[in-house]
């Protein structure tokens, strides 16, 4: 094993704070994942759900890419069809002119919310047919230094190394990364159905690019880790119920955790089938669940998400899940 390991985090607002309140410990977390020795911390766009403050994914991953030195910083992703690919790469051109060889640009093929939400954010285009692929290509083209004697150039943007993903919950956008040659991420936090099968037909149709000469997936999932099992069950009923809110349209602040979980059964079931890529517990538990999970799936690298209510927990989480990895890594070089 020698498995790299990211945040993905959605500055998530808690019960009683405020987004103000939240990009503080968003930069926080960043910084101790920096210390820690994450590779990358990436932030979603997201758009009319009251817990998540990402929405303005560019100017936030600025915010947190100032605020650091060494952590790659990008999106997790960016959804294309909300944007023109002129206004991405301007938009990524500049944040890799101020921080170069830090920036990644993850795209995403979903509206990233509800499609009343998506109508107000592309207008008329939103019943125009979208190619994802397409736009893909026109990104590559506008940040490629044989761009500059085109009628259209993005500047800044033009000649810059911008690492781009693709990311994805079905086996559409492993096609996509697959013919492209591109780095793909998957979002087994919340969609495991197509997980094992989108990493396998990646990887039988990778087509090898000059960005990537041999497939590479990263898998998202969530993490709770504490130091107990105990505790980290305790702290994974704020999980559970942001994901209740998920599937019954009624979304509320991530909440405080609480000692039992009391849930209609369905909920629990559809909740559960959410979560199934989810590492909850102490350090050992973790550590005999990821060594599967990795054995299993030969992902490159894992991104960790932990919707923890607490930013202390939160933190130690993070440090935890860095061991585990380390601890990992290091017993399979011996």
């Amino acid at each position: 094993m020698d498995i790299k390991y990211s945040v993905l985090d959605l500055a998530t607002v808690i019960q009683g704070h405020t987004p103000a309140e939240t990009f503080p410990r968003s930069l926080e977390l960043a910084q101790v994942a920096e210390k820690l020795g994450y590779s990358r911390f990436w932030l979603a766009e997201h758009h009319n759900m009251i817990s998540v403050a990402s929405s303005a994914t560019a100017v936030l991953i600025g915010y947190i890419a100032g605020g650091t030195s060494t952590i790659r910083v990008g999106s997790g992703g960016i959804m294309l069809p909300n944007h023109a690919p002129l206004i991405v790469a301007e938009q990524f051109g500049t944040l890799a002119s101020i921080y170069p060889n830090r920036i990644d640009l993850g795209l995403g093929r979903a509206p990233g919310s509800d499609q009343l939400t998506a109508l107000e954010i592309r207008g008329q285009n939103y019943y125009q047919p979208h190619n994802f692929p397409a736009d893909i290509q026109k990104l590559q083209t506008l940040f490629s230094a044989e761009n500059a004697g085109a009628k259209v150039r993005a500047i800044p943007g033009e000649g810059l190394d911008v690492p781009i993903w693709i990311l994805g919950s079905s086996t559409d956008s492993a096609r996509v990364a697959a013919a492209l040659g591109l780095p793909y991420a998957f979002a087994s936090h919340f969609a495991p159905s197509y997980f094992l099968e989108a990493i396998e037909l990646y990887r039988t149709q990778f087509r090898p690019s000059k960005h990537l000469a041999k497939p590479y997936v990263m898998a998202c999932v969530n993490v709770v880790a504490a130091d107990t099992d105990e505790e980290a069950e305790r702290l994974a009923t704020s999980l559970k119920h942001l994901f209740i809110g998920v599937i019954t349209g009624q979304r509320k602040l991530l909440q405080p955790p609480t000692d039992n979980m009391t849930w209609d059964p369905l909920e629990e079931q559809a909740v559960n089938q959410m979560l199934a890529y989810s590492f909850i517990g102490s350090k050992e538990s973790l550590k005999t669940r990821l060594e599967a999970f990795v054995e299993k799936t030969g992902v490159n690298e894992i991104m960790a998400t932990s919707h923890i209510f607490n930013q202390a927990a939160r933190l130690h989480s993070y440090e935890l899940f860095s061991q585990v990895i380390n601890e990992l890594n290091t017993v399979s070089q011996e």
